[in-house]
């Protein structure tokens, strides 16, 4: 997969990742708005060119408060998230090139008033996701506030998702229409957080197109296999 090519998708206006794109930059809107006075802190995972927070950032009337961390390992859509902070004047929002699953990168900048966990649900397996939802606790403070995506083609996980952010503390705030096309989730963190346990990988990225190909290819051999014999 072209993960800078990918980007295109949201300048098609009526594409499912447009519309998908603006439902989470509300909620990145609605979080910010609604964050106590002062400073804030935000990590962003796998965070691509960082439309989800620059644009709405830009022109945010809490945009002088947020120091920001997008970490991102594709090198052209760093070069895009970063000349887009520059272009805005975003002076606080830094842009990494690295592995978004160590969260070591986020080492300083946490526990964060609102952390994003977008495009990286979908593209990585059950275990990884559950796993990455037990860590949150790590990166979000008391308070604060995780927004997440999951495409909610069978096997639908965006229930099973709830139910592992609840399990770790962080109560539900929004969740996008099951017939929206995709799904866009709000949970905020009502609990303590953990200390930051350094050198911790929260997942493999695999890609949804080779996990869609491996759950075909599953699915074709159960519904072939020899029945047992009796």
């Amino acid at each position: 997969m072209d993960w800078s090519s990918w980007h295109d998708q949201y300048d098609v206006a009526d594409s499912w990742p447009a519309r998908r794109l603006r439902t989470v930059q509300a909620q990145v809107h609605a979080a910010l708005s609604e964050a106590p006075a002062g400073g804030l802190k935000v990590i962003s995972l796998c965070a691509g060119e960082g439309r989800d927070l620059l644009e709405v950032l830009a022109g945010h009337p809490r945009r002088d408060d947020v120091r920001a961390r997008l970490v991102e390992l594709d090198p052209r859509n760093t070069a895009a998230a970063a000349e887009s902070a520059g272009r805005a004047g975003l002076t606080q929002v830094e842009v990494v090139t690295g592995d978004a699953s160590l969260v070591d990168h986020y080492a300083d900048l946490v526990p964060a008033d609102l952390v994003l966990v977008c495009g990286v649900f979908g593209n990585i397996t059950d275990a990884d996701i559950e796993h990455t939802i037990a860590v949150c606790d790590q990166l979000c403070g008391t308070g604060g506030t995780v927004i997440w995506t999951r495409h909610r083609a069978a096997p639908d996980r965006v229930p099973l998702i709830c139910e592992w952010f609840e399990a770790h503390g962080f109560a539900p705030r929004w969740l996008s229409a099951p017939d929206a096309g995709f799904g866009v989730g709000v949970h905020r963190f009502t609990g303590t957080p953990r200390p930051l346990r350094r050198g911790t990988r929260l997942f493999e990225f695999v890609g949804y197109d080779v996990l869609r190909e491996a759950a075909a290819t599953a699915a074709e051999s159960a519904r072939t296999a020899e029945p047992p014999r009796v």
